[in-house]
């Protein structure tokens, strides 16, 4: 190898070493409850496809929603998500939501605490936060 071309291999592997990582999106997918010690009051597994679904009680629980690829579930509501911004520990979704007689878009801003853990904020509103665990079932 030439002198300039060890010269040219040094300044590219530099260059790969001083580049920022890529930001990994957060895998949002699954339960999600306001309380990990209640998940199984929370959510349950039904049908044939053992699909995870909502209690009939969860609300009295704490609450919760589920992820899926595209969506978004509540207890009442079904949303399907519009639009995804994701550096991997901040998610702003927008999402359309159908609660039965209205449909609505709704803003969800989260911040990633560890992978089973994100806290929602409410921007403007100044330490509302509702924190939410990532269940196992």
């Amino acid at each position: 190898m030439k002198p300039d071309g060890k010269l040219r291999a040094l300044v590219v592997a530099g260059m790969i070493l001083v580049l920022p990582d890529p930001a990994h999106a957060f895998d949002l997918a699954g339960a999600w409850a306001t309380s990990a010690g209640q998940c199984g009051k929370v959510f349950a597994r039904k049908g044939r496809a053992n699909q995870v679904t909502f209690t009939n009680f969860s609300g009295i629980y704490g609450g919760g929603f589920i992820a899926e690829a595209d969506r978004l579930r509540g207890k009442f509501e079904n949303c399907k998500i519009k639009s995804r911004k994701d550096d991997g520990k901040d998610l702003n979704i927008i999402v359309s939501c159908a609660s039965g007689i209205m449909v609505s878009n709704v803003q969800f801003f989260l911040k990633v605490v560890d992978d089973d853990t994100i806290t929602r904020e409410f921007p403007g509103v100044e330490g509302m936060q509702i924190s939410y665990h990532r269940c196992k079932l």
